[in-house]
């Protein structure tokens, strides 16, 4: 049998390049994000000493100021350079009043419309005060004339941290959003390409079993015709027929796979009746199987038939595995406001609850034969062809499992 598409040794390469280079490109980025937020920590930590360095400055030109207006103490007099007091002022990056008691300036470099206004010129000098104590320096011995000096602080996280440092030390942030980002868009154009190569391997299986199926079915239907006209058993050769017919309807189930399915409004009692007469007659002895649909109002509903049945069967054979030769079936239909079920339960092991979900998942089973495709298979039918819910509703260990397929109401009935 040819191999699918997906399991070509050159699909599974590109699929192992694709993991590769994801995980390749990850690494990069992760690298390329420590480094960047080393090189942000790094020159934060080199913006705080250059800080600590110009404040350090910072005070020592305060100290400066101080030790002039001492120097120019001479006999108890002050003795300056005005002119050369201005050109220092204007070499003082520390915003700087130099003032008497009656706050007239002696020295300043602040803005001459600050200066020139009394009320703004004492709003800054208390602005200083609450900043640095102020420091005084007095003159005289009779007479005591004392000038003070009030000083700021240079805004220094502004002049040292340019846009570009604070770019950069928020960027490893940022980098780090896009990265995340990054990892989501891939995860997700993974898993969809992971899904939509496991969606062409569904197809790609059912239609080649399908394909595969249809000679020896053609064959045994002429063999039937031949045994018919032969003096042997018809009532066996009747039960052969049945059985192949069912085998064609399987053909049809697969071959149906990943086509565009038409929904027909039918009699749920009736799709539903026909396989549990089906299988009365296949079943143990020592297992009785009940249904409740042909003695009651029809059930109409949107279904494929043979996709229908195929669920219907399949819940059937699980519960016959889990019986294991004794026990009971009870399939039931019935329908609510918006809604028409169907139930299949049985008296065999049951199922854990840890397992109520997981027995849908492809290949999970806790049987020691089979490929745990058959619950899988039966919830895309219902889910992706009919639009329905297929669920574990009841199932306690030792005593049963019921499991539950729900569907929209026909439109006739609502």
């Amino acid at each position: 049998m040819k191999l699918p598409h997906i399991f070509h040794p050159r699909n599974i390469i590109s699929m192992r390049r694709r993991t590769i280079a994801i995980v390749v490109g990850l690494a990069l980025a992760a690298l390329s994000v420590f480094y960047t937020w080393r090189v942000s920590v790094d020159m934060k930590h080199e913006d705080e000493m250059a800080i600590e360095q110009l404040k350090e400055d910072e005070r020592n030109a305060v100290e400066m100021w101080e030790d002039i207006l001492r120097s120019t103490n001479i006999g108890g007099q002050m003795i300056y350079n005005p002119e050369l007091l201005d050109k220092l002022a204007e070499h003082t990056n520390v915003p700087l009043i130099i003032a008497d008691e009656r706050l007239n300036v002696l020295v300043t470099n602040l803005p001459e419309d600050v200066v020139g206004d009394p009320a703004l010129l004492r709003q800054e000098i208390m602005r200083m005060s609450d900043k640095n104590k102020p420091i005084s320096v007095s003159y005289g011995m009779m007479r005591r004339t004392t000038f003070t000096i009030y000083f700021g602080t240079t805004d220094y996280e502004g002049l040292v941290s340019s846009a570009h440092s604070h770019a950069l030390i928020f960027f490893p942030y940022v980098q780090l959003v896009i990265i995340i980002i990054f990892a989501i868009f891939a995860y997700i154009a993974f898993s969809s390409s992971k899904q939509n190569e496991q969606n062409r391997v569904w197809v790609g299986l059912a239609k080649e079993t399908a394909h595969q199926l249809g000679t020896p079915t053609s064959s045994l239907l002429g063999w039937i015709e031949y045994l018919k006209e032969q003096p042997v058993d018809q009532m066996a050769v009747d039960e052969m027929s049945k059985d192949l017919s069912h085998l064609m309807k399987i053909v049809d189930r697969f071959s149906k796979i990943g086509s565009e399915t038409q929904l027909t409004m039918m009699n749920i009692n009736e799709v539903v009746g026909d396989t549990v007469l089906y299988f009365r007659r296949r079943i143990p002895r020592n297992v009785t199987l009940t249904y409740n649909g042909l003695a009651m109002a029809p059930i109409r509903a949107e279904i494929n038939a043979a996709l229908f049945e195929w669920v219907i069967e399949n819940l059937m054979k699980n519960s016959l595995d889990a019986l294991q030769g004794q026990g009971s079936i009870e399939v039931v239909v019935g329908e609510d406001e918006r809604s028409v079920y169907v139930e299949v339960s049985d008296t065999g092991k049951g199922i854990a609850k840890s397992n109520w979900t997981r027995i849908f998942e492809p290949g999970f089973t806790t049987k020691t034969r089979g490929w745990g495709l058959g619950l899988s298979l039966s919830r895309r039918v219902i889910e992706e062809y009919h639009r329905g819910k297929i669920a574990v509703v009841r199932s306690e260990l030792g005593r049963g499992t019921t499991i539950r397929v729900t569907l929209k109401r026909g439109a006739a009935d609502e």
